[in-house]
């Protein structure tokens, strides 16, 4: 597979990360120009946000956990040309998983569905995880 069609996902993931990112900021500075939280209430990270805007800061930590290991192995595939079509399906499935995901956490919160998203996600990565150590390894 070629450097981009691997890469593609992992510039979609990315790219939810930056949105996430400024979808919270704008949410915060919002609250905080209106005056409903004081930077004094969040300055050591204390959870004075309301529900909804904590969501945001929930949700992009979760992009800091598993997509890391995504985006490793991503690199990993590329060095040792070992990404084929099968990787990028899977690289795909586990970022559209991680869009689902997120979208699910800043609406509606839904959290059986949040949940069946991150694990079908993560067992998505450990499967890509496996066939990848599979083909380097044997």
């Amino acid at each position: 597979m070629s450097i981009q069609s691997v890469l593609l996902p992992v510039f979609v993931q990315v790219l939810l990360t930056f949105v996430i990112f400024i979808l919270m900021a704008k949410e915060r500075s919002a609250l905080m120009r209106k005056g409903d939280v004081r930077w004094q209430e969040i300055a050591l990270r204390q959870s004075k946000w309301p529900e909804p805007v904590q969501r945001f800061g929930d949700c992009l930590e979760n992009q800091f956990e598993a997509p890391v290991l995504f985006y490793l192995l991503a690199v990993l595939a590329i060095i040792t040309k070992a990404a084929d079509l099968a990787f990028v399906v899977m690289a795909w499935a586990f970022v559209l998983t991680r869009i689902a995901h997120a979208t699910v956490f800043v609406t509606s919160n839904y959290v059986p569905l949040r949940g069946l998203l991150f694990i079908v996600g993560l067992v998505d990565l450990l499967l890509m995880w496996a066939l990848f150590a599979y083909r380097i390894l044997l």
